[in-house]
């Protein structure tokens, strides 16, 4: 097996908010982290232009990633408008070819916006496509197809408000600090929440939540996933396998 993990996500700190403390695991146990956005999160301001909101938030993506001895990459496309499509579908192959993952982390099929959804139906063809030699990609293909995960939608519920049950957890009580660092990294995203949402809730809100999947597995914080099982994915769960004990599956599958 490749050595090497993949988080693909919609915009700098979706990684940090729902699965950098088993990237940190995995920068731990020896594996090569990558993380990447979709877009450089050009929306995410009230007061700059997208060209300089993009390369503040690339940079803070690359230092969070950084901490973690994390590779971060930007495949810019543009905040609220990540469509399924020919080239999102070939330039998310293509970046996926380039690092060849042995595992892929992504975001939830149900979430709040649709830039998130998007971008977990193009993580999972994009997966799938890794070894379909005639795809409009110049870099070669590879087998086998990457396990593939998805994340907790943000606070763990769809757009209905119904709750998204995770399939398993991992516990991140020993990661939580590396978490809240990473995630810290994204001053400008912070200052625009401030500002668009009236309060300072960020980290706060993202330790709230890891405590919560922590108290549905009885540990201190924990992050929660579903594995993606369609034809021709792989079925066992490699996450158990690497981590052992501080994987604990949920009762409610």
């Amino acid at each position: 097996m490749n050595k090497t993990v993949m988080g693909i996500f919609a915009h700098p700190d979706d990684a940090e908010l729902m699965c950098a403390g088993t990237l940190s695991l995995f920068s731990k146990a020896g594996w090569k982290v990558h993380i990447v956005t979709m877009a450089p999160g050009d929306k995410g301001t009230a007061e700059l232009s997208r060209e300089e909101i993009s390369r503040i938030r690339k940079n803070e993506a690359a230092d969070a990633a950084m901490l973690i001895g994390a590779t971060y990459h930007c495949l810019e496309s543009e905040d609220l408008y990540i469509f399924y499509n020919r080239e999102s579908v070939n330039t998310t192959t293509g970046i996926m070819r380039k690092v060849k993952p042995s595992i892929v982390f992504t975001a939830s099929p149900d979430d709040y916006m649709q830039d998130h959804e998007m971008t977990s139906s193009i993580v999972q063809a994009a997966c799938f496509a890794s070894g379909v030699k005639n795809m409009e990609v110049d870099i070669p293909s590879f087998e086998p197809i990457p396990y593939l995960y998805y994340c907790d939608p943000m606070e763990g519920k769809d757009i209905l408000g119904r709750p998204v049950t995770p399939a398993f957890y991992v516990d991140i009580t020993g990661e939580i600090k590396i978490k809240e660092q990473m995630l810290a990294c994204h001053a400008s995203q912070r200052n625009w929440l401030m500002e668009h949402h009236k309060m300072d809730e960020y980290i706060d809100a993202m330790k709230l939540f890891a405590a919560e999947r922590g108290r549905e597995t009885g540990t201190e914080f924990a992050e929660g996933f579903r594995q993606h099982l369609g034809h021709g994915f792989p079925q066992d769960n490699i996450l158990k396998k690497i981590f052992g004990k501080i994987v604990h599956l949920s009762d409610c599958f």
